[in-house]
Formats: C-alpha cells, structure tokens, sequence
C-alpha cells in the first residue's frame, strides 16, 4: 500500500493568492499547480479562495447593461453555425507516471531520455526557455552531494518531488516547497538514502557566497 504525501513545507499565501488569481508567471505556477497535486492542504485552500473569489464577484457593483444587449445575444447564440469538425487529440505516452501533473506535460519523453546537462553530482534539466526573466530547471541530485552555497537577487522556489534535502534552514522532502530571497544564504544537500529530484524555478540571477563562488559570480546568468 503507497502511503500518501504529507508535505510539511507549503507556500506563502502571497504564492497561492497570485496563482488562484492568475497573477503568477507560468513558471512560478507551475511549481504551485504540481504542489497541489502533491498537497491535499493546499488543495483545500485554493478551493477556500475560489469561494471567496466567487463572493468578491457577486459583491462587485453591477455594471448597467445597454438596451437590447439581452436580446442581441440570444439572436447570435440562435444563429446556426457550421459544424465545427473537432480532432482527437493523440493520446500521451505513457511515461513519467511517477511525475505529477502538470509537470509531466512539460516533458515528452522518459525522464532518463531528456537532455541533461551533468555538473558534477549535479544534473540539470532546462523548462520553458522561452519564458524570459525566469529560470526553470529540474535538478536531480546526487544522494549526499551538496549543491554550492548561494544566496538570491530576486526569489527561489523549489518542489522536491523525490528523495530530500537539508540546507541550514529547514528539512524538505517530496511535495514540500522551499522558499529563497536575498535574505537566504544556504547550501542544499541532498539525503543520504536516495538521489534527490527537484523543481525549482528562480526570477533573477543567484549569487555564489563562498570564496570561489564570488570569482564566478560575474559569468553567471539566470
């Protein structure tokens, strides 16, 4: 019997209030809408915003209809259309079961497949290229291997999706969520029992602290 995900870790409010209101980049929610797949928590204070969207709209003032506005649109849903012939979408493959949705729709092969770029202990996986001012990745972690110390311009958020990792302020396994800022300076290392699989999504550049990370600082990019 699987035993179900318990995350400990979730996101800001801030985080769930900006992805309910469509107000995240698809990055950052992307990161959320696979933690809810993950978080029966969170999935029930989503569905807490979502009524109380619903009764914001219905305090809203009314907007005054112009006349006939009614009677011109029953006329154009009664008009008749033309069939509209609709194509079967081709079903997925399947692959990545393992994945949660909606992450596994961004990947169209095997995980072991995808074009990793290898960094020592560390792997990476690059998502939405063309999303700008935002880095994508998923990283798969060496068990016991340490990522390099760093720090943030903008924000960080990561989603374990296997295995764990510690990194000075906090503990994190599969489905919790990791937040990062300027004010966090840390070193994720990943579990000793299992490789560590990561979603994590960064809006600015990172900021190398140990000695030598200084040195590359400037060559590095988002």
């Amino acid at each position: 019997m699987t035993m179900p995900i318990l995350p400990k870790h979730h996101p800001s409010d801030e985080r769930l209030l900006d992805y309910a209101t469509g107000a995240a980049a698809e990055p950052m929610a992307l990161v959320i809408a696979t933690h809810l797949a993950l978080c029966a928590r969170c999935r029930h204070e989503m569905h807490h915003l979502d009524q109380l969207g619903g009764v914001l709209l219905d305090d809203a003032p009314q907007e005054t209809m112009s006349a006939g506005c009614l009677d011109r649109l029953f006329a154009r849903i009664e008009l008749p259309h033309p069939p509209i012939e609709i194509e079967e979408p081709a079903p997925m493959p399947a692959i990545n079961r393992d994945i949660p949705q909606p992450l596994r729709h961004y990947l169209d092969r095997p995980l072991s497949d995808m074009p990793w770029r290898k960094r020592g202990a560390i792997s990476e996986l690059e998502l939405l290229p063309e999303v700008s001012n935002h880095a994508t990745r998923l990283l798969w972690i060496r068990s016991g291997a340490a990522a390099p110390r760093h720090t943030h311009e903008g924000s960080e958020l990561t989603l374990v999706l296997k295995g764990s990792f510690w990194d000075g302020h906090g503990h994190y396994g599969c489905g919790d969520i990791a937040e990062a800022d300027s004010d966090v300076d840390h070193r994720p290392i990943a579990g000793d029992d299992e490789d560590c699989l990561c979603l994590t999504v960064t809006d600015a550049p990172l900021k190398l602290t140990s000695p030598i990370g200084r040195l590359i600082n400037p060559f590095l990019k988002i």
